[in-house]
């Protein structure tokens, strides 16, 4: 597939629009002094647009289910997000770069003792509504009910307040949380991985195939890993390959 092809899809503007999910600390860990995201996912989607030879513009959303939402509203080229069944409707979705685990943070005195004993009836699990992991929550949890907080931080703050039988959420969020909540503790193992991903819109298959080719490659040769390095973050790990 020619460049010119390839830039036609992905960059029909001259300029790669990259839409960026803000609330995911881990991708998008500092900002610019003009309040540019900076992280592994803007480099990421940097790194697409100096393969394709054009500039590179960021799309911020505050959250991912509003980047998704945009998917058929051409407001973005590429959306760097948690690849989840339910948004792969109207996105397709290049392999995962990176992962992140998501388990459960148990209040003090919980009898809880494995993942395995959070889907029971009458336990009352705290969420981030949209969430990747919430999506794959709603599709899987048959006896507990989700109890969704529009944000990160205010799931914790409903998971407190409401004295809810657990925390769903990323590990890494989930031991700053367990911090502000002594005797608090975090179940070991995951109940599953944010993918995280690059997609493009339904139908553009040329990108599709460049996207899918362009994560492999950049798992394969380190350039994830030294994307995970140089910003230091902590609980981020390279997907395995495709």
């Amino acid at each position: 597939m020619s460049t010119d092809t390839l830039r036609a899809q992905l960059a029909p503007t001259g300029v790669l629009r990259a839409g960026i999910n803000l609330s995911n600390f881990l991708l998008v860990s500092a900002r610019g002094p003009d309040g540019t995201p900076q992280g592994v996912a803007p480099d990421m989607a940097r790194a697409v647009a100096e393969r394709l030879g054009v500039p590179v513009r960021y799309v911020p959303y505050p959250r991912p289910g509003e980047l998704a939402d945009d998917a058929t509203k051409d407001a973005w080229d590429i959306g760097l997000i948690g690849a989840e069944p339910q948004r792969a409707a109207q996105i397709a979705f290049s392999p995962a770069y990176a992962e992140i685990e998501a388990t459960y943070l148990l209040p003090p005195g919980s009898p809880i003792g494995s993942l395995d004993e959070v889907d029971r009836p009458g336990t009352r699990i705290a969420v981030a509504a949209r969430a990747a992991y919430d999506l794959w929550l709603e599709r899987n949890i048959c006896h507990a009910t989700l109890e969704r907080a529009p944000s990160l931080d205010a799931s914790f703050d409903l998971f407190a307040s409401a004295q809810l039988d657990a925390l769903a959420g990323l590990r890494p969020k989930l031991i700053a949380d367990a911090a502000k909540m002594p005797g608090a503790r975090i179940l070991p193992g995951r109940f599953m991985a944010v993918q995280q991903a690059i997609g493009t819109q339904k139908g553009k298959d040329a990108a599709a195939a460049f996207l899918r080719d362009f994560v492999e490659d950049a798992k394969a040769s380190g350039l994830v890993a030294r994307l995970i390095a140089k910003h230091a973050v902590q609980g981020l790990s390279v997907a395995p390959a495709a």
